[in-house]
């Protein structure tokens, strides 16, 4: 039988199989897998559990030892074979076979192994865990699913994440579902309920900071180029990454960008900032901004930082912290020498 991760669930209350294959490339969500097929054995009486390494010389033979080999401690016990990038070759295969051709009621065999090539699922013991077993396959989270994943994720904490906050997580973690996890864990203690916003998630991250990102905002729209690399040096030091304070600067640019065509339209600024959510002083000090930046220097702003945001996810070259201080300076109104940052 084959079943999905998300299908295990509803199998295992129903009934258990003799044999489970766990196999795939994506160690969060095999780990966790392999955690719920443990916990529902344990409910079901297998508390003894014996995990076997198969590494430098290890005998396949010992698989049959162990399954035969009465049990001082409990009656029913859980056999964990973890294959790691090892292949089964055909003696090992056969001694698999064979245990499930004589598999003893009282175990449950779980063998665990990174991801198969096409010759292990043709293979004859594949085959006989496929017809008297489970075999469970994990499929890496592609990239265009991550929103989907970690929305879904954030659900089972009763955490309600909005677009922008989801999108920078995203951008943070580019497809590493641990680090995802990570994320979600820390959000979910820092802020247990509500609906969590970018801003939160940029504050989260940047609270033992000296200086922040807002503070890199503020200082641009003040037009203070110097300051502003001084800040990007401290950013980067403190281990800020560069998805974060690409997200603020985004956000920057479409405000001033949003400001310049309002302004433009003649639109009342008292009207735009209501629109922009633009409050208290920022009103205007971000006007004075976008009065010195050309709606041509800002849409090529957006460009370079769909560039930029390449470049973080490895679709492109160039250095983050460069481009991340060009484009601090050209907001700030300012050319200075930015040869730290090479």
């Amino acid at each position: 039988m084959k079943l999905s991760a998300e299908q295990l669930a509803g199998h295992l209350q129903q009934t258990h199989a003799p044999v489970y294959l766990v196999s795939g490339d994506e160690p969060l969500l095999s780990a966790e897998c392999c955690d719920q097929l443990r916990s529902a054995f344990r409910d079901k009486g297998f508390s003894e559990r014996e995990v076997l390494h198969v590494e430098g010389h290890f005998k396949w033979e010992y698989l049959l030892e162990c399954a035969n080999a009465l049990s001082l401690f409990a009656e029913q016990k859980l056999i964990e074979i973890r294959v790691g990038s090892h292949k089964i070759n055909k003696a090992a295969g056969d001694i698999i076979q064979e245990y499930i051709a004589h598999a003893p009621p009282e175990n449950i065999l779980l063998i665990i192994a990174e991801k198969l090539d096409g010759a292990a699922k043709k293979s004859a013991w594949h085959k006989a865990i496929e017809q008297k077993g489970v075999c469970v396959e994990i499929w890496p989270v592609e990239i265009n699913q991550l929103p989907g994943w970690i929305r879904h994720r954030a659900m089972s904490k009763n955490m309600q994440l909005d677009d922008s906050a989801i999108q920078l997580l995203c951008d943070r973690v580019e497809g590493n579902l641990l680090a995802a996890k990570q994320e979600l864990d820390k959000l979910h203690l820092l802020h247990p309920t509500g609906t969590l916003s970018a801003e939160q998630i940029v504050n989260a991250v940047s609270d033992s900071s000296r200086y922040d990102v807002y503070a890199l905002m503020d200082t641009i729209a003040l037009g203070q180029g110097e300051r502003c690399i001084k800040i990007l040096n401290v950013l980067r030091q403190e281990g800020i990454e560069p998805p974060i304070v690409l997200w603020a600067l985004t956000r920057e640019i479409r405000t001033l960008y949003a400001i310049r065509q309002g302004i433009e339209r003649g639109l009342a600024y008292e009207t735009i900032c209501q629109k922009e959510r633009i409050w208290g002083k920022r009103k205007q000090t971000l006007k004075r901004c976008a009065e010195r930046l050309s709606i041509s220097t800002l849409e090529d702003l957006l460009k370079t930082s769909q560039d930029l945001d390449k470049v973080i996810k490895g679709m492109g070259t160039g250095s983050p912290w460069l481009m991340l201080s060009d484009i601090a300076i050209t907001l700030s109104g300012k050319r200075l020498q930015l040869s730290s940052f090479s």
